[in-house]
This record gives C-alpha cells, structure tokens and sequence, in this order.
C-alpha cells in the first residue's frame, strides 16, 4: 500500500473560515503533504500547507460560476481534472473534506459512492491516463455541451435551442453537473467505478444528516457511522457555513465538530465563520477601501479606459459584473472626441415598476454619467419607461417611452437630433421589445453607426412572447445567410427591408468573470 501521495486543493481567493482550516490541517496532521492552489490573496492558511498559484495548473481568465448558486464548483470540477492529469502522485480533496486517516491506494484510484446511485468527486484520485479522467477533460471543453447521459427527451430539448441560437450554459444546468453527474457517467463507462470506496468511505454523513455534525445530541450516531474504514467525512462547505452562522457561529459543545477542532488545536476565534451580515459588511467595506486607495492606470494619449470610469460610478457594466466596457471601449474608441448623439434604452439600473421613489435613488443611472465623462462632446438621449427628465442636463435629454408601443418609440426617435451614431438597448431585454426598438432606431442611425442589444441571452419569462422568435436566433439566421428569418412575416419583412443597410454584425460572450451567459449584438450600419 502506498501513503505518499500529496493532496490537492483550490481556494480561488479569500479568507478561510475554521472550517476549512480544519480541514487543511487534519490531513497534514495524518502525514499528507497538502498544496493549497489559489488565484488571488487567500488568508488564514495553516502553517505547513503549501501555496501555489493556480496558474500552474490551468490558466484561465475568468471563472465560470453557477447560476443559481454563485458557487465556483463548476471552476473547481475542471480545475482538478487539469490537476490529477498533470500530477502522478496526487489526490484531489474538497476543502471541506475532514481527513480521519491517510489516504492509500495502489492504483491511483480513490473515490467513493455517496449514495447507492452516484459517486462524488470531492475526494477525487485518478491515474493521469484514466479513460474516465481523459472523457472528463474532453467533456468540460464545452461550455454548452449536451450531457449524453441525459434522456433523450432531454437531448432533444437541448439542441432544439442550442440550433436557433440559445445553447443552455453548463451554469444554467443542474448542480453537479460536470461534478457527481459526470465522475459517476464516466467511471461507470469506463469500469472504473469498480474502485469506489462505499459509502463510509468518504461519505458516512449524508447531506441530509449534516446537521449532526454540529449538535451535542448527534455525536453517538456520528461516532457510529464512521467506522474503522472511513477515510475521511464531507462536511458539506457552504451549508455547514449558512448552518454555524445561524446557530452563533460556532458548533455545539461535545458535538463532533468541536471535539474534531479540539483535536486539531483550531483557533476558531482566529478564524471565525462568518455570518451572512458580516460578509456583506465585510464585502461594502472592501469594495469602499478599494475606490479610495486604488492607484489609478496610467492614462495614455487615448484618455482613461472605459473600464476604469464605469467602475469609478458604479456602473454594471465595468468590471465588477458584466464588462461589457471591454469590448466598448475597443469599439467607441475611435469615437471618443466626436460630437456624436448617443441613444440608451433603459436609462435606470433597477426595476422602476411599482417604486415611485427609485427614479431619485442615488446612483441609480450610473451610465449617464459615464457616458457622458467618456464622450465629453457628445449628447445622450435616454428612453426610459418612467420620467428620469430629474436627470436632464445640456448634454442629456430624457425621454418617457414604453418599448411595447412602437408609435412611442418612433415619436422619442423624431426628436433625436443629429441622427444617433451609437444606439445601446438595455431596456427590458424582452425579444419583442429588442426587436420593436431597433425597427424604429436603427434606420434613423448615421451611417458607420453602431447598434448595440445588452443581454441578449436573458429575456425575462414574465415579459417574453411565447414562440416569438428570439432576437438571438433572428441575427443568426441573417449572420448564416445574409436573410433573417422570422415567426411573424410581416416582422420579417420589415427586417430583411433592412438588411441592405446592415454591413455586419457580431454576437460576443462578453460576461467573462461568471457564466458567459450575458451575450451582447453589435450591427454596424452601412
């Protein structure tokens, strides 16, 4: 038997709480070297744990989040792929994955059944040429690939939309998808599934029995479940976390946590699970330090990026979300000192409907702003379902509009003088609403205009048509053969009227920080 392997793990950035902590030094205290991979500051690191930038591992520019959850599982399920098939001798282990003794195998192989149907990979160990390891990889390339484990209902359903131009990201699919899901398909396939640890290997606290780890009353039947042959038990991360900020922060007495952090000589004070308050305290207090201390780029004969001015007011469309002011910026540049007249559609960041109040909230139209500091000559119109005129000025005119009413859209578009050389829809993000605006706008642009659609992925189920035609799949059809295609033909009339006036047009996934899901339409007016 062999005890030598060295235990990988991932915190992309970030302090890390008593838990984790704990989990970092129960293996090194059982013998384990463990390297602790990381992209950005991590804090709280156990004294003999080694730190190594991910970017030896897998060099990436951003970080595909789940949607629903915001985890970074789906980032830390490729992650270690990369990792196991570049290193012989190591084991991949969730930093929440409390190891009770040293982790043995012979043939490179370790992993276990977390239930009678599905194998998980928070403690992963596979050869670097496992069949299963190399299908994984391969998998995981594709961002909106097709599981072909799904039914094939399911299959059908997937590349339906996936052919008129709406491919489900892998972060809009199911938890555990290109983790338990996919480590239990391939192992399967492969045969592979034949080295896995049963159920008190790795996992002799169910999910739904977590709780027990942190109540006094629970350490009996904790006591019984692991077993002379439990390697380690999975303590569930972020609900533990949710679950010891709600009951105070800390385990009971006598429960099994504590004595575990006893054992270990865990400082929890040191290292403290925060509650859901004092992160959000913690995360403003931050981001306030890091707009007064942080030093500004320096500025080039072009001027400051836009990147840096929309973060300066707070808008979503720098860096801390969207970063549509990448590509923007390499777009408008050339535009910059022009005396150009700039259409926005959506002048508000948030929902007005309802809240008469929030049109005067602080901060609410960040981009006029921006803007208006980027294009210093320029003159922004704003066409917004409620009255924003509070924010008129000699160089912004506001304008009243509901982009369900083409007739309001044209009169607004009559007044816009000179003709609009950039047009940006951020409005409701509805395809008949995208589609209604840029019928009535964009044949009053000047020509090498440019015509630009927000989020085009995210139309909301409340506002969308049933069986309209996506604007996404409208461009693509005119993208594939110069001609667009539409459910309605007089609609569809209407754009191939255009289509002469259309030089290009490209869709490009610009949210790169989280899911890729945000896509953004550039037409570039002959």
């Amino acid at each position: 038997m062999q005890r030598d392997y060295e235990i990988g793990m991932l915190w992309v950035e970030g302090p890390l709480s008593y838990v984790e902590v704990l989990c970092a030094q129960s293996f090194l205290d059982v013998g384990h070297h463990v390297k602790l991979y990381h992209y950005k500051d991590v804090q709280n690191v156990p004294k003999g744990v080694e730190l190594v930038h991910g970017d030896n591992v897998l060099k990436i520019d951003r970080f595909i989040q789940h949607g629903r959850t915001g985890s970074f599982a789906l980032f830390s399920d490729v992650f270690r792929y990369h990792l196991l098939q570049q290193n012989d001798r190591m084991i991949w282990a969730d930093l929440d994955a409390y190891c009770v003794k040293p982790f043995e195998t012979e043939t490179g192989h370790f992993f276990g059944w977390e239930s009678d149907n599905h194998i998980n990979g928070g403690v992963l160990g596979l050869p670097s040429d496992s069949d299963a390891l190399g299908q994984l990889l391969e998998m995981t390339e594709d961002e909106y690939g097709i599981p072909e484990w799904y039914a094939e209902r399911e299959k059908t359903r997937l590349q339906k939309l996936k052919d008129e131009g709406q491919p489900v990201h892998v972060s809009e699919m199911k938890w555990g998808i290109w983790g338990p899901q996919a480590v239990t398909h391939y192992l399967h396939k492969t045969g592979e599934d034949k080295y896995a640890l049963p159920i008190e290997g790795l996992y002799p606290v169910k999910f739904r029995d977590r709780r027990l780890l942190m109540r006094a009353h629970g350490i009996d039947k904790v006591n019984h479940l692991v077993t002379k042959n439990t390697y380690s038990v999975h303590f569930y991360g972020r609900r533990v976390r949710e679950f010891l900020s709600d009951i105070g922060g800390m385990p009971e007495p006598d429960s099994w946590m504590d004595q575990a952090l006893k054992k270990h000589s865990i400082d929890c004070d040191a290292v403290p699970v925060l509650s859901r308050k004092e992160k959000e305290e913690r995360k403003i207090a931050e981001q306030v330090a890091n707009v007064k201390t942080a030093p500004r780029r320096p500025i080039g004969k072009g001027g400051e990026n836009l990147t840096d001015i929309a973060d300066r007011h707070g808008s979503v469309r720098g860096s801390a979300k969207h970063r549509y002011s990448e590509i923007y910026h390499m777009l408008f540049h050339p535009l910059r000192q022009r005396k150009i007249s700039m259409v926005e559609l959506g002048v508000l960041d948030a929902p007005s409907k309802g809240d008469e109040n929030v049109e005067k909230r602080s901060g609410s139209a960040p981009s006029v702003k921006m803007w208006q500091e980027y294009f210093p000559k320029a003159h922004l119109h704003g066409l917004d379902l409620v009255d924003v005129s509070w924010l008129n000025n000699d160089r912004f005119t506001a304008y009243q509009c509901d982009v369900d009413d083409r007739d309001q859209i044209s009169d607004a578009a009559d007044e816009i003088h000179p003709a609009p050389t950039i047009v940006i829809d951020d409005a409701t993000h509805a395809s008949q609403h995208q589609q209604n605006a840029f019928l009535e706008l964009f044949p009053r642009m000047e020509s090498g205009g440019l015509y630009i659609i927000e989020n085009l992925r995210r139309q909301p189920d409340e506002l969308e048509k049933p069986q309209f035609t996506k604007t996404a799949a409208l461009f693509r059809s005119w993208m594939a053969h110069k001609r667009f295609s539409h459910c309605d033909p007089l609609l569809e009339a209407e754009f191939n009227a255009l289509s002469e006036d259309i030089s290009g047009c490209i869709i490009e996934p610009v949210n790169f920080l989280k899911r890729r899901r945000d896509q953004v339409l550039v037409v570039h007016k002959k």
